[in-house]
């Protein structure tokens, strides 16, 4: 965490000093937070590694060997490591869901002060539901400008479209809080007839304003379990393109913490036997591990967000994957 923030700090200290960030602000807002995020994201493969290290100790002074000579099982030998991870896991899960969120509020206020003087407009392809019946398309939304290109607003009424509004572009107002729409036409469907109405400019009320438009996908990381949970049933129902983004963050919250048990079983396993090159050898094999876990999650996730992979599926496979490890190490390593 200390080199992570080195880095971290040569590389946003430019922002720092252009936004007059305050040090007390820079370094518990922001960098306490910092460490506390990153720390309980990383901890699993922090244990891992963590117990390659002192198990490998172990086996390089001959003490495992005494241990299961003396007539311990290698099961028995793993109970004092199940219990850490357990309470371990359930610390992560605790801090995951309820005390992080918490903590990511103030970071994240802190980076939108004075680190991303900009929010990233989640703004391409947008279709929603704005009420009930009542859906919105903008083939692309500018914040700045607070204009949307390519707009249509259909009106539905027992599974039948009644109308269908088409305009080039559409403008917000921030005085009146009304939208204006140019070049527009509206197709209304009355018994099965078909009234077509058209003009250059039309000021009406819409059921939306364009701070809906605005965010940044991180800011989900600021909401507890139940807070969360509520934002997708209400994205679901707007018909949100970013649902996948939110899933993965809910189930990747309890797919870390469950992961501490596959890395400490594998850690044991791998680390229990004494071997040429000692802590050596079982540090870069723990690291080449740790890295084939990362790249997994990674592919995962993408396939997630962009082949339409289920979001659980995707968070939990790197898990099974290991999880088989773990079970084939743990039946190897004894004998």
């Amino acid at each position: 965490m200390s080199i992570a923030m080195i880095f971290d700090v040569s590389e946003q200290i430019d922002d720092f000093i252009r936004h007059d960030a305050p040090l007390g602000g820079i370094l518990i807002d922001y960098y306490l937070n910092f460490i506390l995020f990153y720390g309980n994201l990383f901890s699993p493969l922090l244990i891992f590694l963590s117990v390659i290290f002192f198990t490998s100790q172990l086996a390089n002074r001959s003490e495992i060997v005494a241990i299961l000579s003396s007539g311990v099982s290698f099961r028995r030998l793993m109970f004092p490591y199940f219990v850490s991870a357990t309470l371990l896991a359930g610390g992560s899960f605790y801090l995951n869901n309820y005390l992080v969120p918490m903590a990511n509020r103030t970071r994240i206020d802190f980076e939108n002060t004075y680190i991303n003087t900009y929010r990233r407009t989640l703004n391409h392809g947008v279709h929603k539901q704005i009420s009930p019946g009542q859906m919105i398309y903008f083939d692309k939304f500018n914040n700045k400008n607070k204009v949307g290109y390519q707009f249509t607003l259909e009106d539905w009424e027992d599974g039948e479209l009644q109308s269908k509004l088409f305009a080039n572009y559409v403008k917000w107002d921030s005085v009146s809080g009304d939208w204006t729409l140019e070049n527009y036409y509206i197709r209304t469907y009355v018994n099965g007839q078909e009234r077509v109405e058209e003009g250059k400019s039309l000021d009406t009320a819409l059921a939306f304003s364009p701070s809906e438009f605005v965010g940044r996908l991180e800011d989900i990381q600021r909401m507890n379990v139940d807070e969360l949970d509520e934002f997708i049933a209400e994205q679901r129902l707007k018909g949100s393109s970013n649902i996948p983004y939110y899933l993965i963050e809910k189930h990747s919250r309890n797919a870390l913490p469950f992961s501490t048990y596959i890395l400490t079983v594998i850690g044991v396993a791998m680390s229990s036997r004494k071997v040429r090159g000692g802590i050596g050898v079982h540090i870069a094999a723990g690291l080449l591990l740790t890295v084939t876990y990362i790249l997994a999650m990674k592919v995962t996730t993408v396939y997630a967000t962009n082949a339409g992979l289920d979001p659980l599926i995707a968070v939990w496979t790197p898990n099974a994957i290991f999880g088989v490890l773990a079970a084939y190490l743990y039946a190897k390593a004894p004998k």
